[in-house]
């Protein structure tokens, strides 16, 4: 694929949120398993454009401590079978359980990649297999992803992951490869066929509805309304990577 196809574009507040996430070669593909094309879309004839930012509230109040329905999901829709090797197995999505260090207060709340709108895993790969589309979604290039790691490094959230091991049952919208980095994407095959990621429905289907995803730049949508209503807290605010996952009751 060439990377005119990827439409490439450039470019907590307490203390305990400062250090949110703290824990966490060429590719080859399996027989049959091609990249999925990543820059079409709701429709053939409407490319990815800046009219729209996709984005994810999440509402903490609603997070169930002890629930993992959306990491579950996320693992079924991309395949992340892993190999019972919790410190490198790939997590797109994990539950991170925090407290506050004046007031003892507790949270649960899923991590994933931020989606920023400065990401710094774009800045420092060195192949600019990291890049952002227009719709501000963050992805990464398997075709000249080296596993150099730097964007691992990079991220101040640990929301990447690489790949060790040879991998089988791949999901054909969403191609992995051993010696590649990865990380969430929104479900983008979803989101270019007008459909909500993974993690988000089934937060729904089960009565919690603590994910809203949505078009921030959307005035009149959900997210964005929401929003409006709502502080909502930027991970690492310090760094001011403008993120387009926000959390509430923060």
């Amino acid at each position: 694929m060439s990377e005119s196809e990827y439409s490439k574009s450039g470019s907590l507040r307490r203390r305990f949120f400062t250090q949110a996430g703290g824990g966490v070669a060429l590719l080859a593909l399996a027989p049959g398993v091609r990249l999925a094309e990543l820059a079409i879309a709701a429709s053939d004839d409407e490319p990815v454009s800046d009219k729209h930012r996709w984005g994810l509230w999440v509402d903490t109040s609603r997070c169930v401590d002890g629930c993992d329905k959306c990491v579950s999901a996320c693992n079924e829709e991309h395949g992340l079978s892993g190999m019972d090797r919790p410190e490198t197995d790939a997590q797109w999505i994990r539950k991170v359980d925090l407290q506050d260090e004046v007031t003892g207060r507790e949270l649960s709340l899923p991590l994933m990649c931020q989606h920023c709108e400065e990401p710094p895993c774009v800045d420092v790969c060195p192949t600019g297999a990291s890049f952002r589309r227009e719709d501000g979604i963050v992805l990464v290039d398997k075709h000249i992803c080296i596993g150099c790691r730097y964007c691992m490094m990079a991220c101040p959230f640990h929301a990447r992951a690489f790949i060790h091991e040879e991998l089988s049952g791949q999901k054909t919208h969403s191609p992995r490869g051993k010696g590649v980095v990865e990380s969430c994407t929104l479900c983008v095959h979803r989101v270019d066929e007008g459909r909500t990621p993974a993690c988000v429905e089934a937060c729904s289907n089960a009565g919690n509805d603590a994910l809203v995803f949505g078009d921030l730049k959307d005035e009149e949508g959900r997210l964005a309304l929401i929003l409006d209503e709502n502080e909502g807290v930027e991970l690492r605010s310090d760094l001011e990577l403008n993120t387009a996952v926000r959390y509430s009751e923060v």
